[in-house]
């Protein structure tokens, strides 16, 4: 950890550097796992090294800029913080690298961020004790959620792994599935399980479930229990309520490491029940111990044709649209 120091002169220009709201403030933080203060002029940085000179670095090319009489726009914080995180050549503090890869495996094995904001999302992991995330299907929420867990066993800085999600119909009634409950809430907690799978042998996730080191539960077991020294994963969190979410997080034990993971588009719920991880989002973002990180559509990496419909499900369609398109098939 270190920490720097940056010399506003007026304690009145940190209002527009900060934005409104402390938007601006937020984005760096958040996006570099950094704790910022500011106090009669004096903003103080503290984080890991790294973070820190590159936080420090952006805050003093916004202070100039105001200082010669500029406004600042969000894409222009958006710009500096992707010119920062990506990668290209590590001797530029404009380009400082912070893809770094995460360790899944003795033999080497390793997982890599491949966009800025999916190296964001990990660094933020590992730098904070609650992350909550939030973005489209395909941009590697769950799996570098995952790899992280499994990196933090690996290094033994924590003693299990938690995988939870809410067992929530998207359309299909649980109650119809074949099979007891287990049987039930199996295709609810499968994807977890794939990615674990990818990372860790097949024997040796069934060995350590059998020993409880690795968890994948429904959201509702979650209840009355404490976690001490677990890595918690609460996926497909868009579909917990606000109660279930304020219980989830109150597992939090001792030496323990939080990620929520959702996508806010994406909500199950029955009209009007307000999604928990929206809730939390609003209700978290001010702490400064908890990273509220946003992938976007830029950050998917499945098939290139999974970015092309999510934006086509995101644009709006007229009424004459869909007249037009039937038209053409007659």
């Amino acid at each position: 950890m270190s920490e720097s120091t940056l010399n506003l002169g007026d304690p009145q220009l940190a209002i527009q550097l900060f934005g409104p709201q402390d938007t601006h403030l937020r984005k760096v933080r958040n996006q570099l796992g950094v704790a910022i203060t500011h106090r009669n002029g004096t903003i103080k940085v503290a984080g890991p090294s790294q973070s820190v000179d590159i936080a420090t670095g952006i805050l003093e090319k916004l202070k100039e800029k105001l200082i010669r009489g500029g406004h600042l726009q969000p894409d222009e914080i958006d710009h500096l913080l992707q010119q920062a995180i990506a990668p290209g050549d590590e001797s530029s503090p404009d380009s400082i690298a912070l893809h770094r890869d995460v360790s899944i495996g003795a033999a080497g094995r390793k997982v890599k961020p491949r966009t800025p904001g999916q190296a964001a999302y990990v660094e933020a992991i590992r730098t904070h004790d609650l992350t909550v995330c939030s973005g489209p299907a395909g941009c590697g929420k769950t799996y570098l959620a995952v790899a992280t867990a499994v990196e933090a066993y690996r290094a033994k800085s924590v003693r299990k792994i938690v995988l939870v999600r809410p067992a929530v119909e998207a359309g299909e009634s649980l109650g119809y599935l074949p099979g007891d409950l287990k049987e039930k809430l199996n295709p609810y907690l499968r994807p977890l399980l794939d990615a674990i799978n990818e990372m860790v042998d097949f024997d040796q996730v069934k060995f350590l479930m059998e020993q409880e080191v690795i968890e994948v539960i429904p959201l509702a077991y979650m209840r009355g229990r404490t976690l001490n020294q677990a890595f918690i994963i609460l996926d497909e969190a868009q579909n917990a309520t606000v109660a279930q979410m304020k219980m989830f997080l109150t597992r939090m034990g001792r030496g323990s490491k939080v990620v929520v993971s959702g996508d806010t588009s994406q909500v199950d719920l029955p009209p009007g029940v307000t999604s928990g991880l929206r809730d939390a989002i609003q209700r978290l973002r001010a702490i400064d111990e908890v990273a509220v990180v946003r992938l976007l559509d830029s950050d998917i990496v499945r098939h290139p044709l999974v970015q092309k419909i999510v934006a086509a499900y995101e644009t709006p369609q007229s009424p004459e649209s869909h007249s037009t398109k039937r038209n053409d098939r007659t």
